[in-house]
């Protein structure tokens, strides 16, 4: 199959990248670097440095493609608290251009990564997909919206499409330091750097962390299945959650608590339907991997 990854130089879309080469799929890369990694793009993937805030230029390279993984975006809630404009026109006009450009290919199927932070703060221990959404900050309110067009062209222009709401991912490649860096991530950093971990509200925010590689394995099954064409919400996560406390006790060493900050409380996934409609679970165990990386150390990220 031919498939084009969007952000497929960037933490999830290169490791996705990997796994479809491996597979043997041909593969186009669109990315224009704001985040991503030219090195993380697989030698053996056709990659465009492009923009897909512009459609005139992106457009081309959705010839011939069968199935569209969109990845890019600006994926920070800080960011684009700051950023409200210019995330806009990346995480929603670039979202709308990708489906225009699938739908005037004729591809397959698009399968678009969106985000458990559209859920906000809600009273429920569980997040289920059919839950109503409270966007807490511009990019949870931007993915939301990727969602709607998602499956709007779908209803409308019977574009195949399907949505996976991430919840905290990890793994090789994620980002240690910067504005892009989750807590995970952050904390290793700072426990190779002898720093005291950083801590935001209580600590008592509990996350749901899920491997890069169980998401790539997701996404690879999105493609694979042609039942799942008609906009479908999907939770990939791991269906347990941690404190971060829970998480700085794992990594070990002092905290400092920094302050407040806009997040969620509580994201625990229900993974009910991904196990239904996809024949999916996770399978890496995320003390085991901290455990792992503790003895290796962080100071390759490429090696991570």
């Amino acid at each position: 199959m031919k498939c084009l990854v969007t952000g497929g130089a960037g933490f999830i879309g290169s490791n996705l990248v990997d796994k479809l080469i491996q597979e043997q799929h041909n593969v186009i890369v669109i990315d224009n670097l704001s985040a991503g990694k030219e090195e993380y793009v697989n030698p053996k993937a056709s990659f465009y440095k492009d923009d897909i805030r512009d459609i005139n230029s992106i457009s081309p390279l959705f010839n011939n493609i069968d199935y569209v993984f969109h990845l890019a975006a600006l994926p920070r809630v800080q960011f684009t608290i700051d950023y409200p404009l210019t995330s806009n026109m990346v995480n929603i006009n670039g979202t709308l251009n990708v489906l225009k450009a699938s739908l005037d290919s004729k591809v397959k199927k698009v399968i678009f990564s969106s985000s458990c932070a559209v859920y906000g703060n809600t009273k429920k221990h569980v997040l289920t997909e059919k839950l109503k959404v409270h966007p807490l900050s511009p990019y949870a309110l931007q993915k939301y919206t990727g969602e709607l067009y998602c499956k709007m062209f779908s209803k409308i222009y019977n574009l195949p499409t399907i949505v996976f709401r991430y919840f905290n991912v990890y793994g090789n490649r994620q980002p240690y330091e910067g504005s892009y860096s989750l807590v995970l991530g952050t904390f290793l950093n700072q426990y190779k750097n002898n720093k005291p971990l950083t801590i935001t509200n209580t600590g008592e925010q509990k996350r749901d962390f899920i491997s890069v590689n169980d998401v790539v394995k997701a996404n690879i099954l999105a493609m694979e299945n042609e039942e799942i064409n008609s906009g479908e919400v999907i939770n990939i996560g791991m269906g347990k959650s941690y404190s971060v406390n829970e998480i700085a006790k794992m990594i070990g060493g002092p905290t400092i608590n920094i302050g407040k900050r806009i997040e969620p409380f509580l994201s625990v996934s229900d993974i009910t339907l991904a196990k239904k409609l996809l024949n999916w679970e996770p399978t890496i165990n995320l003390k085991n991997w901290i455990t792992l990386e503790k003895q290796k150390g962080v100071d390759n990220e490429n090696k991570i």
